[in-house]
């Protein structure tokens, strides 16, 4: 059975996790956003940092800012990622 990790070593683990995105897989990054949210853990705009539809981590984007919205299209999946611009 499996030892539960405090929120603490989760938070750490996350951190760790998005220094080096680029080499991650989509399965890694559910499993990481899985776990931040079994401990209620904002990822705030690390999100920013992969696909919302296909979890893939954003390699070389194309991005179109455009009436104070940022699009970012995935070049896996052809997914159009927005977000307002602050």
């Amino acid at each position: 059975m499996k030892k539960k990790l405090s929120k603490t070593e989760d938070k750490k683990t996350i951190e760790e996790f998005f220094q080096d995105l680029k080499e991650k897989t989509p399965e890694e990054v559910k499993k990481i956003k899985r776990l931040a949210m079994q401990h209620n853990i904002r990822l705030g705009n690390r999100k920013k940092l992969y696909c919302k539809k296909c979890y893939n981590p954003f390699k070389e984007p194309s991005i179109r800012i455009k009436n104070e919205m940022i699009t970012i299209t995935c070049e896996n999946c052809e997914h159009k990622n927005r977000w307002k611009l602050k």
